[in-house]
């Protein structure tokens, strides 16, 4: 990777080493709650805005325990991956990489940009390449390859299709990710369910997008983490909170993904495993709560 840019002309840095594989799935963290109400278009809770790192590191003398980085409650910087062969400088400026006719699948991926503070990160460069319904790449133009910048708010969005499969790998899409004046992430993203995830040797289920159907197109959603200094944002208040208006929603049950709940009086079903806790009531977090 030594020499190589990126649109906005950066040189590739060193990036952190990932973190360990298959960790068990944690209740959600500082970060996916603020992606909820940034995605709510509301400011996130103060009660949540400052929640604290859920692990401590002992002391190698048996002193006092070390707090983690801010953001380190399982959302770890986001692991680097190989850049592979077909990626190309300079390409175009888009949010959508479809042309008239384009055929294929259609995918729509979005998400945000966050530091070590789960705070999002504006005005960071995202450079997208991925082979066509074929499993084709092209090296000749700049199909199905482009650059964007995330918004006021750590926000992207990507219009493209489900890539094609070639041999030797599963579903993936290719992504470079810098903040502004920050060392390059090449990274990868992948689809979940896919049969050669498991015989990839390059896959990696901390890449995994949450993916869902949406009347004959796909709807993926990823957030990625940089190893961006940052100030944590403002303490807990710890004052109370609202009771629920009723139904079966409960702070401090544990649901998976799938069970349903009723809310003030209205359904809901989960979208991934976590522990209910107050201020995450299902009107208010949408990455955690889909109505029905």
């Amino acid at each position: 990777m030594d020499g190589e840019t990126t649109p906005g002309g950066a040189t590739p840095g060193e990036a952190s080493p990932p973190a360990e594989q298959g960790a068990p799935a944690r209740h959600p963290s500082r970060k996916t709650v603020l992606r909820a109400a940034l995605a709510a278009s509301v400011a996130a809770p103060a009660v949540l805005m400052g929640v604290p790192a859920l692990a401590r590191t002992a002391g190698t003398a048996g002193g006092t325990p070390e707090l983690t980085p801010e953001c380190d409650d399982g959302d770890d910087p986001t692991p680097p991956q190989m850049e592979g062969p077909y990626f190309k400088p300079n390409s175009p400026r888009r949010t959508s990489l479809l042309d008239p006719g384009t055929p294929g699948t259609r995918l729509t991926v979005t998400g945000y940009v966050f530091g070590l503070a789960c705070r999002p990160v504006a005005n960071t460069l995202l450079d997208f390449w991925q082979a066509d319904v074929n499993g084709a790449y092209d090296n000749t133009g700049f199909r199905f390859r482009g650059h964007q910048y995330t918004d006021a708010g750590g926000a992207f969005t990507l219009t493209t299709i489900v890539p094609g499969l070639y041999p030797g790998r599963t579903r993936h899409i290719h992504v470079k990710v810098q903040a502004p004046g920050r060392p390059v992430l090449t990274t990868q993203l992948y689809f979940p369910g896919e049969p050669r995830n498991s015989t990839d040797s390059l896959f990696d289920p901390r890449l995994l997008m949450t993916v869902r159907d949406a009347g004959g197109a796909r709807e993926a959603a990823f957030d990625f983490v940089l190893n961006v200094p940052q100030t944590p944002g403002p303490s807990p208040t710890g004052g109370p909170t609202t009771p629920p208006p009723g139904g079966s929603w409960a702070a401090g049950t544990s649901y998976a993904a799938g069970a349903r709940v009723t809310y003030g009086g209205a359904a809901y079903v989960c979208l991934q495993n976590h522990l209910a806790q107050p201020g995450w009531e299902p009107p208010a977090v949408p990455a955690l709560w889909r109505a029905v």
